[in-house]
């Protein structure tokens, strides 16, 4: 951390004395104070719910301005790495800090490819849930359960041990989605081919049967490695800091990862792309595109409940950097596959009109966002929409391990605990059970 310089003051009204605090400036982005000694010296927490103005590590990783619509991987603008490189370059990037050469990127996918498979057991640990088990169900389990079949790499104090691991769960994800979604449709599973690309291996493992040979087709793997690159990592949202909450306990990678999957899977976060689906297939049922007129009434009303999902963006003031790449892509692919005359695709792309022009949305600037997108882009592929958080699932992963493995490297940090602004009652004693009214 660079000393910004100069002091941040703290001042109390109630006749404490003020204390100065020291204030850091990143390469980009606020200025951070250091708040570290406040308790000490003022016996005094902040509080901050959602930690919205609270800075809790400081990182290399990510970097998201939220107000120009910016988002940089390792420095990197996220349109130039979706238009340049594949998922694997990118990951290397994100576990690395800097972009492979081509030496080191060929020696990267061939390691990567060859931890696709997973121990044979696994399909045991696949049996014990019910068919209709909810895929995200399934993946914080078998996730979670990856450290008892790999358990030679658990030092997180070693750093071999760490980068085994890393390389095992970003090859096996894709994997164990797979067996996720075809368990789920009482499907065999598919096993990997090496030779494949990561983004074709998933996708034939996904959607081949034993039955019949299977082409990999081109324009599916391409949508499918963007959506996995501008996926891959986002800063300390909920569930990367989940992540390191978890890991600052000292728990195995693999625990980690299967509690950021367990946070991933709840709506607000992971499941933004599956909820817009679902209100397209609401619309859909109440009439179709002839009936958008009467829903985004009930939207503009505020007394109805009803909300434009997909549009928007906590984080984003300005429109999602990551939405005008994946609308390419749902563009695309629609194209490709002749899906531009499908009644919901139909829908999707008017309601997308209405909410690029209407001047309601426009001055509030609920512009689309990448889940209304990669919602429609992985409906277009086949993906069914219960799957559409496990694929989230699998392309933060790497963004989560390079996120944990920064932590576990940090000098500074520390197990999480939060404090809190106790409003329960004060202490008070036990009447005894009898004489109590």
């Amino acid at each position: 951390m660079t000393p910004a310089g100069y002091n941040a003051t703290i001042s109390f009204s109630n006749g404490n004395k003020s204390i100065e605090l020291p204030a850091y400036k990143g390469s980009i982005g606020p200025d951070v104070i250091d708040i570290r000694k406040l308790y000490g010296e003022t016996g005094a927490f902040t509080y901050d719910p959602g930690f919205m103005s609270t800075a809790s590590c400081n990182s290399t990783i990510t970097y998201i301005d939220g107000d120009k619509g910016e988002l940089l991987y390792r420095g990197y603008p996220i349109e130039q790495l979706a238009q340049n490189c594949d998922f694997l370059e990118t990951a290397y990037l994100l576990l690395n800090g800097e972009l492979p050469t081509p030496a080191q990127k060929q020696e990267f996918d061939f390691t990567v490819m060859h931890h696709t498979m997973v121990h044979e057991q696994m399909q045991f640990f696949f049996r014990g849930f019910r068919r209709d088990a909810h895929p995200m169900a399934v993946l914080v389990g078998v996730v979670g359960a990856l450290s008892s079949f790999y358990h030679d790499s658990l030092d997180i104090n070693n750093p071999k041990h760490r980068e085994v691991s890393a390389i095992r769960l970003i090859a096996k994800l894709p994997t164990l989605v797979a067996m996720a979604h075809k368990y789920n449709i009482g499907q065999p599973f598919v096993y990997p081919v090496n030779d494949l690309s990561y983004a074709g291996n998933f996708v034939r493992m996904m959607f081949a049967t034993p039955a019949e040979h299977y082409e990999v087709n081109d324009v599916l793997v391409r949508a499918l490695d963007r959506i996995l690159i501008l996926h891959a990592d986002h800063e300390q949202n909920a569930s990367t800091s989940t992540v390191r909450l978890a890991g600052s306990s000292g728990a195995n990678p693999f625990a980690c990862i299967a509690a950021g999957i367990a946070c991933l899977w709840g709506p607000a976060h992971g499941g933004a792309n599956e909820a817009a689906l679902n209100m397209l297939f609401e619309i859909e049922r109440e009439g179709g595109v002839a009936k958008i007129g009467e829903f985004i009434k009930k939207v503009k009303d505020k007394t109805s409940n009803v909300k434009l999902m997909g549009f928007g963006h906590r984080v984003y003031k300005n429109y999602d950097p990551r939405a005008k790449l994946m609308r390419e892509t749902c563009h695309e692919v629609l194209e490709a596959l002749g899906l531009h005359d499908d009644p919901l695709f139909k829908l999707a792309m008017a309601l997308e009109k209405i909410a690029l022009e209407d001047e309601y949305f426009v001055s509030r600037k609920l512009y689309p966002n990448v889940d209304f997108y990669s919602g429609i882009v992985q409906k277009a592929l086949g993906i069914p929409v219960s799957l559409f958080t496990g694929i989230f699932a699998l392309a933060r992963t790497v963004g989560w391990i390079a996120q944990w493995n920064e932590m576990i490297s940090d000098p500074e940090q520390k197990i999480g605990r939060p404090r809190q602004l106790y409003v329960g009652s004060p202490r008070r004693d036990v009447v005894p059970l009898a004489k109590r009214t």
